[in-house]
């Protein structure tokens, strides 16, 4: 087995993606206008079970534009998760609002509700829940907490397409539901996004503001303030392909983390990312905590020697320098950061791959 390479999140591109890549290409249609677009825009809503969704140029651009359309800006508070991608805090930034960072959920890494209701004050506008790597936040508590409260929810589902709660995918909870198309994510268009919602009318504006607010019936006479947020043609083709193999990749994703939680649930320090009572996530990323000291850089090291590709869980935000002022104390999240690691969870890998990981990942820790 030593041949063998076990890759983290290398995306899964074949003769289909191909097809769909150079029908674009013969098509002329390469840029932001053509076929492709629109048709994956309505077969995403389709999928994940919204009315309407916004195709764009990243995940972080859904975030922006769902904070923009709401109208949050200057003088609001917008509360975000300590443990996730840094996009979730930054899109608050980019609207002129306030941050607000607060610890998440010990089991299942995701943001704490309790945290939630604890950091709300008469500036709150929004939260923003992350579905980290995959894994379903507490949405009917959270959506509880936000009807209470008057606040908007955006969920940043841009790791979590295929994730289901209460058999209703992640995304389609909240206002708005945010997606991401990056190179490593469950499916892909190279970059990309999109942005869900059941609000027609606001999908209608965001479509408008994506393509820099122009009227085109009056030439380039733009009415408002817009976004070159528009996806390419060629990105909406890949993203088709990538559609229709989706199934298949969120049955791998699943299988692997039956693997892992079977294989190494003998050992009693390793703790899995958990899900909540029927939640059931899509696993972008198989992701453990080790209930004691471990030299986690050490041991992505000497996995990598192997052929595993890991890497750390995400730093807590508030350890970003400009972020520190925003943060509640996260000591949950610091904890799984400082013993956390993600493991090999690609759709490349078969279940060979899985099992040559598991091994060089039991013998590093014995060594």
């Amino acid at each position: 087995m030593g041949n063998i390479k076990a890759f983290l999140d290398a995306p899964n591109l074949g003769p289909l993606e191909k097809e769909y890549i150079l029908r674009a290409i013969d098509s002329t249609y390469v840029s932001t206008v053509g076929p492709f677009v629109p048709e994956f825009e309505e077969k995403f809503a389709k999928y994940v079970g919204a009315k309407k969704a916004v195709s764009v140029q990243s995940g972080t651009a859904a975030l922006h534009l769902a904070l923009y359309e709401l109208g949050i800006g200057k003088g609001d508070e917008v509360i975000v998760p300590a443990l996730s991608f840094i996009a979730s805090v930054n899109v608050v930034l980019y609207v002129g609002a306030t941050p607000i960072i607060v610890d998440v959920n010990t089991e299942t890494w995701n943001i704490e509700p309790e945290e939630i209701e604890k950091a709300i004050t008469p500036h709150t506008k929004a939260i923003i829940p992350v579905h980290l790597y995959g894994n379903p936040c507490d949405l009917d508590t959270i959506i509880s907490i936000a009807k209470e409260h008057n606040l908007y929810v955006i969920e940043d589902a841009t790791e979590s397409l295929g994730a289901f709660y209460k058999g209703k995918q992640t995304g389609t909870f909240g206002d708005f539901g945010c997606f991401s198309f990056n190179g490593n994510k469950l499916i892909t268009t190279g970059g990309g996004g999109m942005i869900v919602t059941d609000d027609v009318r606001s999908a209608e504006h965001i479509k408008f503001l994506v393509n820099q607010a122009r009227d085109a019936s009056r030439g380039y006479y733009h009415p408002e303030m817009g976004f070159n947020y528009r996806m390419t043609n060629l990105e909406a083709a890949l993203g088709l392909a990538q559609l229709g193999r989706i199934d298949e990749f969120v049955e791998k994703k699943r299988k692997y983390r039956e693997i892992y939680r079977k294989e190494l649930g003998d050992i009693p320090y390793i703790k899995f990312q958990e899900e909540y009572d029927e939640a059931r996530g899509s696993w972008w990323l198989n992701c453990i905590k080790f209930d004691r000291d471990i030299d986690i850089d050490y041991l992505i090291q000497q996995l990598k020697e192997k052929g595993v590709e890991t890497r750390r869980v995400f730093m807590p935000l508030g350890e970003m320098p400009y972020l520190k002022k925003y943060s509640k104390p996260a000591p949950n999240a610091y904890r799984i950061y400082k013993t956390g690691i993600c493991l090999p969870s690609s759709t490349l890998n078969d279940e060979d791959a899985i099992m040559y990981a598991i091994s060089a990942l039991r013998k590093a820790l014995n060594e």
